[in-house]
């Protein structure tokens, strides 16, 4: 992570607010062409949707998928020495030199899907602040970070995927949701990398404690972020607010991902309509979360890897579905009778 100028509060909240809507020219196109196309209406199912959405969102009809990205955020959190997660810290970095060298599921799903890579190391060597004590980033801090995060589209990409690398974010993810949605710690602690009884107590405590400690600070949900989140999460929602002001539809990954999304959510309800979220995890907060903000996940799996893998394998189903949108012959072109127009 390089010394990106931090952008402040006021500026960040202003570029959410002032997002563009869809282009629903594009998505008119789309859907006229979906109509004549040699298929029953409707008979595609959510890849007719998915096409929709993407011409919407890339402002462009057909829309393409010609260089999907998928961008992994990497941090570390001061919380993990309090025994929340079934790894230690030292995996987080471990794990980011695994995907340098290809060894990860990450990398394997990237290539038989034909999506580019990027990992983002973000300060590992700095852990967060132990939110359960102290806030996690000061806001110069969490604001650089957010605007560090904004770069990830930078280069040129038509589809972006976001997806994190973080030994006990699945703690910080679930204190940004108790904290936005309401409710208690046990409704959003799960089991994450598999910790086992005594784990999930810990985990649970520390949500708890992080809750306390920030009382009277999280109405605001930036604050919430800066004070309970972690780097990656803030570079992820950062990512999220450059994708939409570049017309780059974002699909999102797992639990810590949706809680990225959700913080931008709770700035504003429509700051995440450019964003697919490519399934619900096996963490049983996940599915809450993705309710709350009425969204529908593309996959259910089973997953809780992380990494990326749920938005990478919901790229592959989004590729087949512009690939066969564009593709496909109408019923003029193919000389088959459209039952509209028999007698």
């Amino acid at each position: 992570m390089d010394q990106t100028t931090a952008i402040p509060f006021d500026d960040i909240r202003a570029l959410v607010k002032s997002m563009p809507g869809p282009d629903l020219g594009a998505m008119e196109l789309v859907t006229a062409r979906d109509a004549v196309l040699t298929k029953p209406p409707g008979s595609l199912g959510r890849l007719e949707e998915i096409v929709a959405w993407l011409a919407a969102w890339q402002g462009r009809a057909p829309p393409v998928v010609n260089r999907p990205v998928v961008a992994i955020f990497a941090g570390n959190h001061g919380v993990a020495a309090r025994g929340v997660s079934a790894y230690p810290a030292a995996v987080t970095e471990q794990m980011v030199a695994n995907f340098a060298r290809g060894g990860a599921a990450i990398n394997q799903i990237c290539l038989a899907n034909d999506l580019g890579l990027k990992v983002l190391d973000l300060a590992l060597e700095i852990p967060t602040g132990d939110i359960t004590v102290e806030a996690a980033m000061e806001e110069a801090d969490c604001a650089r970070t957010m605007a560090f995060g904004m770069e990830a589209v930078a280069g040129g990409t038509d589809l972006l995927c976001i997806g994190e690398m973080g030994i006990g974010n699945t703690t910080v993810a679930a204190a940004i949701f108790a904290a936005l949605f309401g409710g208690p710690a046990s409704d959003w602690v799960g089991r994450g990398t598999g910790v086992d009884d005594e784990g999930l107590a810990r985990k649970r405590e520390a949500v708890e404690a992080a809750l306390a400690c920030h009382r009277g600070h999280l109405s605001d949900p930036l604050e919430v972020l800066r004070r309970v989140g972690g780097r990656e999460l803030a570079a992820m929602a950062g990512a999220i607010v450059a994708a939409r002001h570049s017309r780059v539809p974002v699909i999102v990954d797992g639990y810590v991902a949706t809680a990225a999304a959700a913080v931008l959510f709770a700035v504003d309800k429509g700051a995440v309509d450019h964003c697919l979220f490519g399934h619900v995890s096996a963490e049983p907060g996940h599915r809450r979360a993705l309710d709350r903000m009425k969204v529908r996940p593309l996959l259910d799996l089973g997953m809780r890897l992380g990494e990326g893998t749920g938005a990478a394998l919901a790229a592959g189903i989004v590729k087949a579905a512009v690939r066969t949108h564009a593709g496909m012959a109408t019923f003029a072109e193919a000389g088959v009778s459209d039952k509209a127009e028999q007698g």
